[in-house]
């Protein structure tokens, strides 16, 4: 016996989906080792754009492999 049971009030042939567009993927923080002069380039490019570095790796990863699954 359950002691606690919705199905009482709840219709479930009347629910509908949900879209929530402004939520966040989940993200997994990384270690990744560059050469400092490679990191200082980046830092530079990011500074340019006006974003920040780890922002720009990202922007530039997710691009590349967009690509490269669409070759």
């Amino acid at each position: 016996m359950r002691k606690h049971d919705s199905s009482n009030y709840l219709d479930w042939k009347l629910a509908q989906s949900v879209s929530m567009p402004n939520l966040k993927p989940s993200t997994k923080t990384i270690s990744l080792r560059l050469p400092e002069g490679l990191l200082d380039n980046i830092k530079i490019e990011a500074n340019k754009r006006g974003m920040p570095y780890q922002a720009l790796i990202k922007s530039w990863l997710a691009n590349d492999v967009k690509e490269s699954r669409n070759s």
